[in-house]
């Protein structure tokens, strides 16, 4: 596996120091498993939505968690199916599994669904007020020396 060079990258930016190792995170990551497959959607303005097809699984046998912006999603069947049922052809995975997605900073998890298979993890971007973009007015000085012209009147 050849390795990124990010060398360019840090001359000119200040605070990516954890970009390479989320990148090689994610091209290591990419040699792994395929399951569940899953799809990454943008919903709508930061909004976003990850959905996994866990097909064979209960609610009771799926475990969500984020921590220090990592989502992980995690299978594991309660039971053993295979002495409950005599099967010619098994061809629906229902092997444990572990899904893990890394999040930008401000994304946060809103909630989880399991409908006809599909389990679908909501998430949002919130950028807190005190990130966002500001518009700083430019005031007027007063501090302008006046000069006073005194008048002679003659009386």
């Amino acid at each position: 596996m050849n390795s990124i060079d990010l060398s360019p990258l840090y001359r000119s930016t200040v605070g990516f120091d954890r970009l390479g190792a989320l990148l090689d995170s994610a091209l290591r990551a990419d040699q792994g498993s395929s399951f569940p497959p899953y799809n990454i959607e943008v919903t709508g303005d930061n909004c976003y939505a990850i959905t996994l097809a866990v097909a064979g699984f209960d609610r009771r046998e799926l475990d969500i968690q984020v921590e220090r912006g990592l989502l992980s999603v995690r299978g594991k069947k309660a039971g053993n199916d295979s002495e409950e049922h005599k099967y010619l052809h098994q061809g629906i995975a229902t092997r444990t599994f572990e899904r893990k997605f890394s999040l930008a900073d401000h994304v946060e998890v809103t909630g989880a669904e399991l409908t006809n298979g599909l389990l679908t993890v909501n998430l949002v971007k919130e950028i807190p007020e005190a990130m966002k973009p500001k518009t700083i007015a430019i005031n007027r000085s007063e501090n302008v020396i006046q000069h006073k012209v005194e008048s002679n009147k003659a009386a």
